[in-house]
């Protein structure tokens, strides 16, 4: 019984349990399909993406699980566990904490991986050393009858990063910052009038993703919401989804006065790593030039009588 990397002679087995995988990594499933379908299982060939599988054979049942890794970012995200009949796997804890070997050896710091809480992957994540740090909701926007003008939006540009972070950091609680990453790329769309409102996008050929930062200060936010969903270029037929997390649940309501589809409630949980030190040296003080140290002397020690 051993947990071994995929190899690429587990690929035709593999897709045998595509309709058991186990998302756990919501947007990206959304937007890029079944990771064990045929599209899927061709990212794990190309060496130089950070996406990688695992297998564990057991005695009688085999389970595997997935973790990506975005290049420069300080975190990774499980991807998946399959299949879903077999969660209660006695190998499935060493196969999550070979994933997030993995993980560390990209440099991340934690790992992320989203769940339905009522799913039994949650508490096999909770036993794997995962801790939930937040909630979220994906609303299907994709029947959002658009309205308004779209021209309230504008395109992310690299000048409008540090405006974006600054409004990241007024919204997202400062316990999670640490955690919960704060755009890095002048991706998304943002409203023209002042920094209240910003949306980031994540898109594939299944679907759209939009990542709402938004002031509870903004005016009129179900019209421009409506305004950006209705304006977005190149979005042919694929659906359209508004991730929303717990620190900004007050937009639930807007979304559902808007005619949005709730999904299930999904527990954000992290995983954090350990590093260890392989090499350690010892830091040798310097002095300056013509300068010469003394050891202290200590001649006689007398003890206080009682």
């Amino acid at each position: 019984m051993t947990v071994r990397p995929l190899a690429l002679l587990d690929l035709p087995y593999l897709y045998g349990f595509r309709e058991e995988a186990v998302g756990l990594d919501t947007a990206r499933w959304l937007t890029r399909g079944n990771p064990l379908g045929a599209v899927g299982l061709m990212s794990y060939v190309n060496p130089a993406r950070h996406i990688y599988s695992a297998i564990a054979n057991g005695e009688n049942a085999s389970v595997l699980g997935g973790i990506t890794h975005a290049r420069d970012e300080t975190f990774a995200k499980l991807y998946y566990l399959a299949p879903a009949s077999q969660l209660d796997h006695p190998l499935l804890l060493d196969l999550i904490e070979n994933l997030a070997h993995q993980a560390g050896t990209w440099g991340a710091f934690h790992v992320l991986a989203e769940v339905n809480e009522t799913s039994p992957a949650f508490l096999l994540l909770r036993k794997a050393g995962f801790a939930v740090y937040a909630w979220q909701r994906m609303w299907d926007v994709s029947e959002v009858a658009g309205t308004g003008s779209g021209s309230v939006w504008m395109r992310v540009k690299s000048v409008h990063l540090p405006a974006i972070q600054s409004l990241y950091h007024q919204i997202v609680p400062p316990l999670l910052q640490p955690v919960e990453p704060q755009p890095q790329k002048a991706l998304g769309w943002m409203c023209n009038e002042g920094v209240k409102c910003y949306v980031g996008v994540s898109h594939g050929m299944y679907g759209i993703v939009l990542t709402p930062l938004i002031h509870p200060e903004a005016a009129n936010v179900s019209e421009k919401l409506s305004a950006l969903i209705g304006s977005l270029p190149g979005r042919r037929s694929r659906p359209v989804y508004i991730c929303v997390r717990s620190y900004q649940a007050w937009l639930e309501p807007v979304l559902e006065d808007l005619g949005a589809k709730a999904g299930e409630r999904q527990a954000v949980m992290v995983k954090h790593l350990t590093h260890t030190v392989k090499e350690a040296a010892v830091a040798r003080a310097s002095r300056p030039a013509g300068v010469s140290i003394q050891p202290s002397r200590v001649s006689r020690v007398e003890r206080k009588k009682p």
